[in-house]
């Protein structure tokens, strides 16, 4: 069965999102706007969400961990719990 990994942070509006997105592109370290922006207790962890496989997480999170390129920022993605930017930083098939 496929795995990942991956990081990602949680922000309540797509604006913010957009504009950390810009600021990670620019240089800024992921796990660092994580703990400080992030909603999810993952931040404590820089966003990291360690191994999982497909459904284990909402579908549109899934959608984007099983078939974007790794090691580069994807986002913003859209849940019910917000806006994520995400990372995969692994995975299997």
């Amino acid at each position: 069965m496929a795995q990942a990994t991956a990081r990602h942070l949680l922000v309540s509006s797509e604006e913010q999102c957009n504009d950390i997105k810009k600021q990670i592109e620019e240089g800024a370290d992921f796990a660092e706007m994580a703990k400080q922006y992030s909603s999810c207790p993952s931040k404590a962890q820089g966003g990291d969400l360690g191994s999982f496989g497909p459904g284990q997480m909402v579908p549109e999170f899934d959608k984007v961990v099983f078939s974007a390129p790794m090691n580069t920022v994807q986002g913003p993605v859209k849940t019910q719990f917000g806006y994520h930017l995400l990372e995969v930083t692994s995975r299997t098939d």
